[in-house]
């Protein structure tokens, strides 16, 4: 079993991309947003502890955080946003590695990816087989933001400036994928590359 790491900026296509790796490949594929909401529901790792942090008034009534009250909590509190991820994001690589163990004993499956924001940051290159870059140029991620989340240009330019240069991205990756063309197209390159480790 081979495990690989899906990064890129927003709007890169990396939903597009586990879409159809998992339509046509024998794998699993971890999304690390998923995993973080399921470490902060009740009864997960990190739900206690985060209560305590943030206070109950961040619950909904069901118990569960009100991710928009979080939001509101943790908006402009760098000090506190860093504390939040520091209680997440370990819990996540926890559970990460955890199911690449259980997937490497059962030996099911050929391919199980990753899919973060902070795979670099968070050192993934150290406990998966290799890293994937998903490109886009910044204008047609630009485009797409604009047309499938309904973005502004200002909300756009906010969130491409908080995220890795594409320098750093393909520093880090050991495979770039070219998502700015064709879905086909990059459909074609992926194929060649999973096609060669079966």
């Amino acid at each position: 079993m081979r495990t690989i790491g899906i990064t890129g900026g927003v709007g890169s296509g990396k939903t597009a991309v586990l879409a159809y790796i998992k339509e046509h490949y024998n794998c699993q594929v971890l999304l690390a947003d998923e995993l973080a909401h399921k470490v902060r529901e009740p009864g997960g790792s990190c739900y206690e502890v985060l209560t305590e942090l943030l206070g109950k008034e961040v619950l909904a009534p069901d118990g569960k955080f009100d991710r928009r009250k979080m939001a509101e909590k943790i908006f402009g509190q760098t000090e506190l946003l860093k504390q939040v991820n520091g209680i997440i994001h370990p819990m996540v690589r926890k559970e990460i590695l955890l199911e690449i163990d259980r997937q490497k004993k059962e030996e099911k499956i050929d391919f199980l990816f990753v899919e973060a924001a902070l795979l670099i940051e968070g050192g993934y290159e150290k406990v998966l087989d290799e890293l994937w870059y998903i490109y886009a140029d910044e204008a047609k991620r630009r485009q797409r933001l604009k047309e499938s989340r309904g973005y502004s240009d200002e909300k756009v330019s906010g969130i491409v400036n908080q995220q890795l240069s594409e320098e750093e991205f393909r520093l880090h990756c050991s495979i770039v994928i070219d998502n700015s063309g064709s879905l086909e197209d990059t459909y074609r390159q992926i194929d060649r590359k999973l096609e060669e480790y079966l």
